[in-house]
Formats: structure tokens, C-alpha cells, sequence
């Protein structure tokens, strides 16, 4: 399934530098408006910690309880009257 977008409006120097590019590169100016949009994007995104990645994938919309972040790695320390004997 492809889609397209019109853009209009756009500068007539940034359309021919477009054609100028696109004919240098041997692609359609769809094509290397693609190639500059898939470059942009995977610049720009930045690398999801281990714990991000978890919650995007298994988080409480998919069903999942997620612990509590706990702080500097270790859980704290619960006592009770009981377990000092």
C-alpha cells in the first residue's frame, strides 16, 4: 500500500535544488524526499533504555503490572516487629 503527499507552497530554489539532487542520485524527487524524511528520522531518534523498551512492549495496556522503579539498583529494606527475634 503507498500513499503520497502534495506539498505546496514550496520555494522555487528548493524545488530545483529537489530536481537537481534527485537527478544526480538517478531517483524520482518522491523517491529522495523519502531517503531525506528516512534519514532525518532515524537521526533524530534516540535509543530507548532496556527499561523504556520494556514498558513500550509489555506496559499496562498490554495486560502487564510494572514494578516500581526502585532506587540505586537494590531493593529497600522493609523491618517488621516479627523478624527481630
Amino acid at each position: 500500500m503507498r500513499s503520497s503527499i502534495t506539498v505546496r507552497n514550496i520555494d522555487p530554489a528548493d524545488k530545483s535544488w529537489l530536481r537537481r539532487e534527485a537527478r544526480h542520485l538517478g531517483v524520482s524527487m518522491e523517491e529522495l524526499v523519502r531517503l531525506l524524511i528516512r534519514e532525518r528520522r532515524t537521526k533524530t531518534e534516540r535509543r530507548l533504555k532496556p527499561s523504556e523498551a520494556f514498558a513500550r512492549h509489555f506496559g499496562a495496556e498490554h495486560g502487564v503490572d510494572l514494578a516500581l522503579p526502585v532506587r540505586c539498583g537494590y531493593r529497600p529494606l522493609v523491618l517488621s516487629g516479627n523478624d527481630s527475634e
